[in-house]
């Protein structure tokens, strides 16, 4: 099956557009903890948010009879949709009372909430701001240790960091939705490791025609309809 997600949440297979768009829509918040004195690595808040969707996909409570098991299929029966929020100080704290996982990579802090109707945001997270997400790396990310799954950020688009980190997002998930049940439960056991980058502008060209899970953008915010966004390059799907 060709998986073709489109962008900051809104992310249909193709061939199912009609189904999808008719179910009940869902979204997947996230939010980023975002201290005016100490702000993540733009690189690290992305990796972060998409270890996020990778630790609740994976979580009991999203599988099975699980708790969060209900509203983890009725999102992914419907559009992928991911947001992607900022919080600081109280806010931060009031956020993390909701149910979800708090996941923690070199500076960032990511919480990844149980999925919540379209119109239906708790309070604790629909006053929260989507703008304001541009962050900065201070240092050139480090090179990729062999081995390790890449999501590819198209090097031609200018995406702000809330609108990247939901993109690599979609493509974390995808890669997990296209590996076998051994496959996930080696990355699980390993911790997710993994990396986003942007791809060099000769290789990209590459990357989208090698079959990989592909993200591309619906078009509703910040970047034309139809732009391929993230590539994931899983060394188990080559």
């Amino acid at each position: 099956m060709s998986h073709v997600p489109a962008a900051t949440g809104d992310s249909p297979f193709q061939s199912e557009r009609t189904a999808r768009d008719e179910a009940p829509q869902f979204v997947l918040p996230l939010v980023v903890r975002i201290e005016k004195t100490a702000p993540p690595a733009r690189t690290d808040a992305l990796e972060t948010a998409a270890r996020a969707v990778l630790v609740m996909l994976a979580d009991e409570r999203s599988v099975g009879d699980g708790e969060w098991a209900g509203a983890m299929r009725d999102w992914q029966d419907a559009r992928i949709r991911k947001v992607v929020r900022r919080a600081r100080g109280a806010e931060w704290r009031r956020a993390g009372e909701l149910d979800g996982i708090t996941v923690t990579g070199k500076s960032a802090e990511v919480r990844v909430f149980v999925p919540v109707p379209l119109d239906g945001w708790p309070k604790e997270l629909a006053r929260l701001q989507v703008s304001g997400t541009d962050l900065d790396d201070p240092e050139a990310p480090a090179p990729v240790e062999p081995g390790t799954p890449v999501l590819w950020l198209n090097p031609e688009l200018d995406m702000s960091a809330g609108k990247a980190m939901a993109q690599a997002g979609h493509g974390a998930q995808l890669a997990w939705w296209e590996l076998s049940d051994e496959e996930r439960a080696a990355w699980r056991d390993a911790g997710f490791p993994l990396a986003v980058r942007t791809a060099e502008a000769g290789r990209w060209g590459e990357l989208t025609a090698g079959g990989l899970p592909l993200v591309r953008d619906a078009g509703f915010t910040e970047i034309a309809p139809g732009s391929c966004t993230v590539v994931a390059e899983h060394p188990a799907l080559r």
